[in-house]
């Protein structure tokens, strides 16, 4: 076999086990979304079941980094790229992380604080709207395995949902500092609205990280 066909086949197994921690990324994030319906609707049995899947999904997640670490480190120096892929597989890691300490923070706080100062439409618009990053880099690594200089143009999408969590969290944190008073509450909130605009970041930093990925591909 030559050295070029090789590396070709090293690419796509490496390309394919990534394409898989993105997809368990995006899955848990749905979950997310599933569990903080619960929350609101005061369905505890759902919200459990939501919470048990993200824990599974973030198991899966880092069994498929340790999985693509394993590949890297077999395929040596084949790849002149394998420590740009290793750098994206960490990143988007840190977003299952993030997902599960979402999860858990919803499991400690009260649904009423969220009705009572009507901010439940307003939480549930800005985690969709980071959920939405998710599904946008699940796209960009999809796109790398078949187009990878498409991949550059889909990653400027994350970079224009990442400016609109930006705006969402700025106007959610104001309104909680402002309408939530038990200090607490406040604290758990904010702490809460903060990751969901974390994870958004991570987001745009796993795209920025695929798009040097794509570079040597």
């Amino acid at each position: 076999m030559f050295s070029g066909e090789a590396e070709i086949q090293a690419r796509r197994r490496t390309l394919s086990v990534l394409q898989d921690e993105v997809r368990s990324v995006l899955d848990s994030a749905r979950d997310l979304a599933v569990a903080y319906d619960a929350l609101i609707k005061k369905d505890n049995d759902g919200l459990q079941a939501a919470i048990e899947k993200i824990r599974k999904s973030e198991d899966d997640v880092e069994s498929l980094r340790r999985m693509l670490t394993r590949e890297l480190a077999e395929i040596g120096t084949l790849m002149i790229n394998r420590e740009d892929l290793l750098r994206t597989a960490y990143d988007v890691e840190e977003i299952s992380g993030y997902i599960a300490g979402i999860a858990f923070r919803f499991n400690q706080l009260n649904p009423k604080v969220l009705k009572k100062n009507k901010l439940d439409v307003a939480v549930k618009d800005l985690l969709d709207t980071s959920i939405e990053s998710v599904r946008c880099l699940n796209q960009v690594v999809l796109t790398l395995a078949y187009k990878p200089m498409n991949a550059i143009e889909t990653s400027y999408e994350i970079q224009k949902v990442e400016r609109e969590v930006d705006e969402k969290y700025r106007l959610v944190i104001i309104r909680i500092f402002k309408e939530v008073t038990p200090i607490l509450d406040l604290i758990l909130l904010k702490d809460i609205v903060e990751r969901i605009e974390h994870m958004s970041d991570r987001c745009l930093r796993a795209s920025d990280s695929m798009t040097i990925v794509s570079l040597g591909l």
